[in-house]
């Protein structure tokens, strides 16, 4: 986690190098003033704080979110045999991947999924669904599991969350800078406190390069998302052997109903029944295509 935490700093500090080269080029090339942001670097700043507050808070929160969401039951004290096997199988896979027990729990849905979320990979929590626990054997169980602890063991979760923090810094920060260019130029007037049309035109270029840059990020996320399903796949190959994983995947392939109130957690779970209509803006590859990648892995 500190290694994590090193190298990600580094990034960051990386990031505000290059923010300034471009800050730099910009302002010499389309005179874009810069007085009421307070500068280079405040402005940054304060790119970089608005772009990582909302995904770091949703991180920290992410397990009480989620459990109050899905209206987890936490196995605290098995009850059953499943739910002993279930408790038993985590504590082993967590073993094996070198991470703290999680959270366990179990959530009501005819849906075949299941999820993995947390701050850290030593505090983080799986699910599965009870429609998962009730239609895959456990040896499929035991490989979706598998996936979802490498979610945990690779640390998905916070990295997610800082490249998510890190786009979103870049959504605020050219919006602004492509906004200010433009308005400048259209409004013969670099000068931001002197003219109601430079804010007029500024305003309106902000928010149309917000949503064309934040549309590009999602895609970057997407992608990263998808490469990081093949990794945990893999991962779970590793533990419990890639003919569990591949059957796990081909009893998904064979599809369950569709749960709505996953929408906001879609992304963490292991599938995604609802493709989007562009595969660049899908949160999981297709179930054969990772079914092939498993196939070569042995």
């Amino acid at each position: 986690m500190l290694t994590r935490g090193l190298y990600y700093i580094a990034t960051m500090l990386g990031v505000m190098v290059v923010f300034g080269v471009f800050v730099t080029i910009c302002v010499t090339v389309f005179d874009i003033n810069l007085d009421d942001a307070g500068g280079y670097l405040p402005l940054i700043l304060i790119c970089l704080f608005w772009g990582f507050a909302g995904s770091i808070v949703s991180l920290f929160m992410s397990k009480f979110m989620v459990k109050k969401a899905m209206r987890v039951q936490v196995i605290d004290t098995p009850s059953s045999s499943d739910e002993i096997w279930l408790v038993d199988t985590v504590k082993r896979l967590a073993a094996a991947k070198g991470v703290g027990m999680p959270e366990v729990g179990i959530y009501k849905s005819n849906e075949m999924n299941a999820f993995a979320t947390g701050w850290s990979r030593n505090s983080s929590l799986v699910c599965v669904s009870t429609g998962l626990f009730s239609s895959m054997s456990r040896d499929e169980c035991e490989a979706v599991l598998g996936h979802e602890m490498s979610h945990v063991a690779n640390g998905d979760m916070v990295t997610s969350a800082l490249l998510q923090g890190l786009l979103n810094s870049f959504v605020y920060f050219f919006s602004f800078i492509v906004a200010s260019a433009i308005a400048g130029a259209l409004s013969k007037n670099s000068r931001r406190g002197t003219g109601g049309l430079y804010y007029m035109i500024f305003r309106m270029v902000n928010s149309v390069m917000h949503t064309v840059f934040g549309v590009a990020a999602v895609m970057v996320q997407m992608k990263f998302s998808r490469w990081r399903e093949y990794r945990a796949d893999a991962g779970s190959a590793e533990v419990v052997g890639a003919d569990k994983m591949i059957s796990a995947l081909q009893v998904l392939q064979r599809g369950s109903a569709v749960d709505e109130n996953l929408k906001s957690v879609r992304a963490m779970c292991i599938s995604d029944p609802q493709r989007a209509i562009a595969s660049l803006f899908a949160s999981h590859p297709p179930l054969h295509e990772r079914i092939a990648a498993l196939k070569k892995l042995k």
